[in-house]
């Protein structure tokens, strides 16, 4: 199976990242590197909500309505208004960290937290669309996803050895917002030496 952030940045072509780079007023390649970052970012502070049987039945429900959804559409709705459902998955994920989460992928990429909250919200709705369709096409209830979520986690953690270590930087114990992120600038950098 692929794993789901590939399936995510599958999803967006040259167009997209254009049109997500004229939204934010940079260039299409700062705004390719910041989706790089901050699509590990968003699938991690799934599998983290996911991790628990209420987290997984309320992810698993937004996936499902996000399900059969077109990219076109999701793009269109999200550059047309203010994010559309975007804020809302993006509550879901981080909570109360949600500005914590905008600050450190702004800090992260150089889009400074208003254009890195944005790239959040459009990109939240993507990766729904892209997780319930996979729900959807092998049949996945609320455990299979939080297990689907569980795997890519590792799979983030487990390329080559390149993110075990960086997943739990501040030696924690446990995968923190600024653990997702600096695992997603270090896949960025992996990617473009590849």
């Amino acid at each position: 199976m692929s794993d789901l952030t590939s399936q995510v940045l599958e999803h967006l072509d040259s167009s997209g990242l254009e049109a997500i780079a004229a939204r934010l007023g940079v260039d299409p390649a700062q705004a390719e590197a910041a989706v790089r970052q901050a699509v590990p970012l968003v699938v991690g502070g799934l599998a983290r909500t996911a991790s628990t049987e209420s987290g997984a039945a309320a992810v698993h429900e937004t996936a499902a309505a996000h399900a059969g959804m077109d990219l076109g559409s999701l793009l269109g709705g999200l550059f047309g208004g203010a994010g559309g459902s975007g804020g809302a998955i993006l509550g879901q994920i981080f909570g109360n960290r949600q500005d914590q989460a905008a600050q450190g992928l702004g800090q992260a990429s150089g889009l400074g937290a208003g254009n890195a909250g944005q790239l959040l919200a459009m990109l939240a709705p993507i990766v729904m669309s892209v997780l319930g369709n996979m729900s959807r096409k092998q049949d996945l209830g609320p455990g299979g996803l939080g297990d689907v979520l569980g795997g890519e986690l590792g799979r983030l953690g487990g390329q080559g050895g390149l993110l075990g270590s960086l997943l739990d930087r501040d030696g924690d114990g446990q995968l923190g917002l600024g653990d997702l992120l600096k695992a997603g600038g270090e896949l960025l950098g992996a990617r473009n030496r590849a």
